[in-house]
């Protein structure tokens, strides 16, 4: 399968996204599925509906004891957080910063860098919001910054950067890598990198696209996913949601994202 990203939407139109749910129909030649199972799956458009296909590829069993929105926490950011810790070796006793820390992959990625046995991490948030910073302490942040600081004062050196923000902030993170540093970019637009300056101080920068991940490598999607529900399911691994809408405050719920106030996801529930 190939998949391309569109220039451009076509408006009126129904964004895609994280959905869970039970499956109504099987698609022909699909198996492995039985109408009434649970499922948490990736919609690529039209997520925002009552039904929504799902290609089978990126749909997965929703075993017993996680609840639909742990599910959809995990399904795709998740899998972003730990693809990218891997992606970027990080090993036991290495320090690791976190951007967006606060979102949706961010928070996970403060966890998972403490479960694979980072030493120190990093969460560097957009804005100093007292609860933001308590919560990501919560779950594993050594430190918590802001981009501001980030810029001005910069941190302790790291070993590993996993950047969601892009812009200034990873120009800002990339400056904070140690010697032999890894930055993984897996969202947002990225600035120009000067090989020359990645030579001189021994850096590396990765780009991680989960597409090409789960489409090239399913066995290790599919790994990291029972992964994933064992980490839930022993409780070191703990998804913050920070609302559940009705779909019709999907309004509110992107202007709440765009403020940056949430502290994990922001879901919308189909009543």
């Amino acid at each position: 399968m190939r998949l391309t990203r569109a220039a451009h939407v076509t408006l009126p139109h129904a964004p895609g996204g994280d959905v869970a749910g039970r499956v109504e129909a099987v698609g022909h030649g699909v198996s492995g599925w039985e109408v009434g199972d649970r499922v948490v799956a990736l919609a690529f458009g039209g997520a925002y509906a009552e039904f929504v296909t799902v290609p089978a590829a990126f749909a997965a069993p929703v075993p017993d004891g996680v609840d639909d929105e742990a599910a959809v926490v995990l399904v795709r950011c998740g899998q972003v957080a730990l693809g990218v810790l891997r992606a970027a070796r990080l090993e036991a006793g290495e320090s690791v910063l976190v951007t967006a820390a606060a979102g949706g992959v961010g928070h996970l990625a403060v966890q998972l860098a403490r479960v694979l046995g980072a030493s120190r991490v990093v969460a560097a948030i957009g804005v100093s919001v007292p609860a933001k910073a308590e919560a990501l302490r919560s779950v594993g942040a050594d430190e918590v910054v802001t981009y501001a600081d980030l810029a001005a004062d910069g941190v302790e050196p790291v070993d590993v950067v996993a950047d969601g923000t892009g812009g200034d902030v990873q120009a800002a993170a990339l400056a904070a890598l140690a010697p032999f540093g890894r930055l993984v970019a897996f969202s947002a637009t990225t600035p120009r990198v000067d090989v020359d300056q990645l030579r001189l101080n021994a850096r590396i920068v990765i780009g991680f696209a989960m597409a090409h991940y789960a489409g090239g490598r399913p066995e290790v999607y599919a790994r990291h996913r029972a992964e994933l529900w064992e980490l839930y399911r022993d409780g070191r691994l703990r998804p913050l949601v920070d609302s559940v809408r009705p779909l019709e405050k999907a309004g509110d719920a992107h202007r709440a994202l765009e403020s940056r106030e949430n502290i994990g996801r922001v879901l919308l529930r189909v009543s």
